[in-house]
């Protein structure tokens, strides 16, 4: 799998004339204001390509998608990177269970979240990088933090020592020792200096893929790469050796909240025993998509595919006004039922739109737009969008469908 800049085709974002506000994120790391013209660089965790984009995956980049818009129409530069983990257990477990080759297989899914990703009007990466491309990157970094005191052998393995960062945990440390062998970790494992140290590199065995490297032969362990991938692609090739004195090395971190812990906080502190420095200035977690009821997971088999719905003939600008309904740091639920009234209304907004004379405009871009600069309120814009086509409807005229349409396509990314 190759790197890829700019992915995907990016849709024009059309220019109204309304001025934005500053963007004010508020996350786990605090309040985080985004002021005009500034360049941006924000990095988010991609897929493991064993499987389809559901819609957990949807919801999360549409998140990032509106901040870029967001920026962007302000005046300002988005740098955006974004990994795809190429390598890892879940994607070797999916191809041997198939009886397919890993490679195509993680191929066959990234070009398919591609697609998806390009239905649904996100705009592309500047940088879209597979972990498989990155080795010399990894090895370069485990070599840094060998000389500064982080790593040790176990058996072959490199596992990196967390004992000087525990302070940071973003969670309690009982919590943390619950769920770490949840989510990617061994804690169990014998003879490791403390049971959330994670492994940097695995030597090879059972046949599975390897590279060569100066620690031997293996593959790496699933944080390094994001550390080295955000490294590399948003501060340059001389990260190791450059001027890193500032307060921290990236403007935003992002990804689902199932990542929190153990994922971006064990990136965060590689990151430190590389540079010294701290990583992100802030981080952004999107809540987590149930359905109807129950937690959506590959172990329940209640995954929703975007690819599914858009080959039962689901218009891509419904599924996206779906998303938008809910805000993006709450979990929620998706169902049937919420499906169906985001299509109804989406008629309803297309048949406004399509009128002749239409309620006034003017006060619902800058509703729309005072709501996404207030920590990205996506449920008071839609329901400033629907409040604006029940006063079309009942008659009420004076606006232009120019001017809203070209804020909903350029800020929401909704082409009606």
């Amino acid at each position: 799998m190759e790197i890829l800049e700019n992915p995907w085709p990016n849709p024009a974002l059309p220019v109204f004339s309304q001025p934005l506000p500053t963007l004010v994120l508020k996350g786990a790391s605090g309040v985080l204001p985004l002021a005009h013209g500034e360049e941006l660089r924000m990095y988010v965790c991609g897929i493991t390509p064993y499987d389809a984009t559901h819609l957990g995956h949807a919801a999360t980049y549409l998140t990032f998608d509106l901040i870029n818009r967001y920026i962007s129409l302000s005046g300002g530069k988005v740098h955006f990177v974004e990994n795809i983990t190429d390598i890892d257990e879940p994607l070797l477990e999916r191809a041997e269970r198939d009886g397919t080759d890993w490679e195509s297989l993680g191929q066959r899914e990234t070009d398919l979240f591609a697609s998806d990703m390009l239905a649904l009007r996100i705009l592309a990466p500047e940088w879209f990088v597979p972990a498989t491309q990155t080795m010399d990157l990894v090895d370069e970094a485990i070599s840094a933090m060998q000389r500064n005191g982080y790593v040790y052998d176990l058996q072959g393995d490199l596992y990196f020592r967390t004992k000087d960062f525990l302070d940071e945990l973003p969670i309690s440390l009982n919590e943390a020792l619950s769920i770490f062998g949840e989510r990617g970790g061994d804690p169990e494992r014998a003879g490791k200096e403390h049971p959330l140290d994670p492994v940097l590199w695995l030597a090879n065995k059972n046949g599975e893929p390897g590279w060569n490297s100066s620690h031997g032969f293996g593959r790496p362990g699933w944080h390094i790469e994001c550390a080295v991938i955000s490294l590399r692609y948003l501060l340059g090739p001389s990260y190791l050796s450059g001027d890193l004195s500032r307060s921290a090395l990236i403007d935003i971190q992002g990804g689902g909240s199932d990542l929190i812990f153990p994922h971006h906080f064990m990136s965060a502190i590689q990151v430190k025993a590389i540079t010294g420095q701290q990583f992100a200035r802030g981080y952004v977690h999107t809540g987590m998509i149930g359905l109807d009821g129950e937690k959506m997971s590959k172990s329940k088999g209640n995954l929703v595919f975007v690819s599914k719905l858009l080959t039962e003939g689901v218009d891509p600008v419904v599924i996206r006004f779906a998303l938008l309904r809910d805000h993006y740091s709450q979990d929620r639920m998706w169902s049937d039922a919420k499906l169906t009234q985001s299509q109804v209304d989406v008629a309803r907004i297309r048949g406004a739109l399509s009128r002749n004379e239409v309620a006034p405009t003017t006060q619902v871009v800058s509703r729309i737009i005072t709501a996404l600069s207030e920590n990205l309120n996506t449920p008071v814009a839609i329901n400033s969008l629907l409040a604006w086509v029940e006063e079309t409807e009942s008659g009420v005229t004076g606006g232009s469908t120019g001017e809203l349409a070209r804020a909903l396509d350029s800020a929401l990314g909704l082409a009606f």
